[in-house]
């Protein structure tokens, strides 16, 4: 009763995975061209004139001074952030994804220049002239999106194909054996993914490292899965006892 219950969960934990990790790899597709479109905007964006009083479309380098600055590294789930201050006092609060290069240096009553585009402060650069995009600059969002995208469908593809087989495969412990093989090998389809996101962020490539990176890594993968499920369906995965002893041979006398 117990086992039964627990292979139930697992079963439904699976589905729900690759329901949402679908759900999720669609919308950032989705969003990866928005995102390419937004920074090429922020990149040819002129300088403003003097100070905007609105929200505008060109780019203001405004002076700050630094009032309080919290990288939050014991709480995974605190944004890293900073509040800054106008000349004339006024308070800006800003978030960040990160914390270095320029956050992890920050020290109240420092200055720093912050990027003003659209009303919001999407950069910060230090007097070593460090930049750091904060969490609304429009910088490397399409990058994220895209990694996220693949790793996302890379894992739910997999997952729910191989949720679909090991339900269809009720007492064949064979077919079952191989719809487990597909599910985690949609794990490792989706951590190639990130692999290769952190690699292009890390070396600062262009976008189209991360599917140069993860294209022969996933081709790696399906070659893989489809050697281990076709294994599995040949029972080499499987230890198969035979349903009933074999009754002995009698013995001469």
């Amino acid at each position: 009763m117990g086992s039964s219950t627990n292979r139930t969960l697992r079963s439904v934990m699976w589905l729900l995975f690759a329901v949402a990790t679908l759900v999720v790899g669609v919308v950032s597709a989705l969003q990866v061209r928005g995102a390419l479109e937004r920074e090429r905007e922020f990149r040819a964006a002129p300088a403003c004139a003097s100070a905007p009083v609105r929200a505008s479309a060109c780019v203001w380098e405004q002076d700050f001074t630094v009032r309080t600055a919290d990288m939050h590294r014991n709480d995974r789930y605190e944004t890293p952030e900073a509040e800054l201050t106008l000349p004339s006092g006024e308070p800006w609060h800003v978030t960040f994804r990160n914390t270095d290069p320029v956050l992890s240096e920050m020290a109240p009553g420092e200055k720093v220049v912050g990027l003003v585009w659209r009303g919001r402060v999407v950069e910060v650069r230090d007097a070593e002239g460090r930049s750091q995009p904060t969490s609304v600059g429009p910088q490397e969002w399409p990058a994220d999106r895209l990694g996220g995208a693949l790793a996302c469908l890379s894992f739910g593809l997999p997952a729910l194909v191989g949720w679909v087989w090991s339900v269809l495969a009720r007492g064949d412990r064979r077919r079952a054996a191989a719809a487990t093989v597909v599910r985690w090998h949609g794990v490792a389809l989706g951590g190639t993914a990130i692999l290769a996101l952190w690699a292009q962020a890390a070396n600062d490539w262009p976008l189209w490292a991360i599917p140069a990176i993860w294209g022969p890594l996933a081709l790696l993968g399906l070659a893989s899965m489809t050697a281990f499920t076709l294994a599995a369906l040949r029972g080499e995965l499987t230890d198969e006892a035979p349903a009933t002893p074999q009754a002995p041979e009698p013995q001469a006398t």
